[in-house]
């Protein structure tokens, strides 16, 4: 069993401004993966962890493993899931970009635990850094695998990561959910029993293997255990990628991001599938899956948008609602229409009429509409539309809104300015290496890993 440093987290290694990290210099850090003549002892020991998926769901990883790998009948098929479509997160396209040797590591050991004779990495196309850094080290790995690997670019779109809806488009080329069941689990890629998983799961997955789920565990202040890449954005100064210790504070993670409370109003957790959440609720809440939960509140895919003081968050959610109308999957009456209609009445709400009132009527539609769209649609961001309180999350005095029975966002004055893609953006840009000290030798605040 190692002792955690910093050495070990799943950044570390050579800068981020950089190549990618090579086959060579990563076994010299890393070393060689162990072999294991019962595979199900990993999958014991990725259970004993605790690790949770990375991709939104948060599923244990090491219960699904089992579930495949215990299949009465049919080979299994591995897909590695680096579509990343979700605007707000760069989480998953860095690590690809600059620690492929790592995601093949943890697919390779998945394909040994599950019993499967293929693994397909599915990567963004949108992310060409990502596919050129995983098509590089899938060639360098083949002589070693013994299973077969492919590389398959997703299409761009919100749903393309979607699990059945990745699994369709690898069987016939339309990224869009299928009905359920079956579950991709039994009948996946080419009616084959497949294991989806998040690129960043998978790359812990070889780290435990590696170190054990002890040294995994022994980060994590609360519940959930372990360290996570997380993405901030919005009123941050250095606005991008690192990894933090579950449980970290928000209010923590927003100081290694540059910024304070004074300059952020709002802030978006879970990213466009989460919820808002006002600045002083938020600033001490720790990032933690079990301690979100209790509160309505969603990890997700690790977004932390910090929505700046000047902007309005009426805007922001009709830009997200907006956004999410577009990316709708095109199959139900309730998404198509609903999402539709929630972004209308959200653009009308930034919109204030001359009378200096908004019609609350607006708001009350939305809270309607919520409740009638499912998933697989994406209607997570429905719940920008939650009560929270009194009034809105950022309520400024002299504000025109009067919905707030449903809209629960930050509220736009007469002359509040448009949100101008304030998450979005901010994760769009350069990103840069900064300070390797880690969570695991620090335990009192995030460690930063790249931005």
């Amino acid at each position: 069993m190692h002792t955690p440093d910093p050495a070990q987290r799943l950044l570390a290694g050579p800068p981020l401004d950089g190549n990618p990290e090579r086959l060579d210099a990563h076994l010299t850090r890393l070393g060689a993966l162990p072999s294991a003549d019962n595979h199900l002892d990993l999958i014991s020991s990725l259970e004993a962890s605790g690790l949770l998926g990375r991709g939104g769901a948060g599923f244990p990883v090491g219960r699904k493993w089992r579930a495949l790998a215990e299949r009465k009948s049919g080979t299994a098929v591995v897909v590695v899931n680096g579509a990343e479509g979700e605007p707000a997160s760069a989480k998953d396209r860095i690590l690809m970009a600059h620690r492929p040797h790592l995601v093949v590591d943890g697919a390779n050991l998945a394909a040994e635990a599950v019993g499967a004779d293929e693994i397909i990495f599915y990567v963004g196309r949108e992310h060409a850094a990502a596919v050129a850094a995983m098509g590089r080290a899938i060639d360098e790995r083949r002589p070693e695998v013994r299973q077969a690997m492919r590389l398959v670019t997703a299409p761009v779109g919100y749903v393309a990561g979607e699990a059945s809806a990745a699994v369709h488009y690898l069987n016939s080329g339309d990224a869009r959910p299928t009905t359920t069941p079956p579950r991709v689990s039994s009948s996946g890629v080419h009616g084959r029993p497949t294991l989806l998983q998040n690129v960043e799961s998978l790359a812990y997955a070889a780290l435990i293997a590696r170190f054990g789920d002890r040294w995994y565990r022994s980060a994590g202040r609360l519940d959930s255990r372990g360290t996570a890449l997380i993405t901030v954005s919005g009123a941050a100064r250095q606005p991008g990628v690192m990894e933090v210790e579950l449980g970290t504070t928000i209010g923590e993670i927003a100081a290694a991001a540059g910024t304070t409370a004074p300059r952020v109003q709002a802030v978006v957790l879970g990213g466009y599938f989460g919820t808002w959440a006002r600045v002083d609720d938020a600033w001490g809440l720790p990032l933690d899956p079990d301690a979100m939960k209790p509160k309505g509140l969603t990890f997700g895919c690790g977004i932390v948008g910090l929505l700046p003081t000047e902007l309005c968050g009426v805007s922001a959610t009709a830009e997200i609602m907006a956004f999410m109308a577009k990316e709708s999957a095109g199959q139900c009456g309730p998404c198509v229409f609903g999402l539709r209609a929630i972004g209308a009445a959200d653009s009308r709400a930034r919109r204030v009429p001359a009378s200096g009132r908004r019609d609350a009527a607006d708001g009350q539609r939305a809270g309607g509409l919520r409740r009638r769209v499912h998933p697989p649609c994406p209607d997570g961001p429905l719940f920008h539309h939650r009560v929270t309180g009194r009034g809105c999350v950022g309520w400024k005095p002299g504000c025109a809104w009067t919905g707030s029975v449903a809209m629960a966002t930050a509220c736009a004055g007469t002359s509040c300015p448009k949100s101008s893609t304030w998450m979005s953006g901010a994760t769009r840009s350069s990103i840069r290496d900064q300070s390797t000290e880690g969570c695991c030798t620090q335990p009192s605040g995030p460690s930063t890993a790249a931005r």
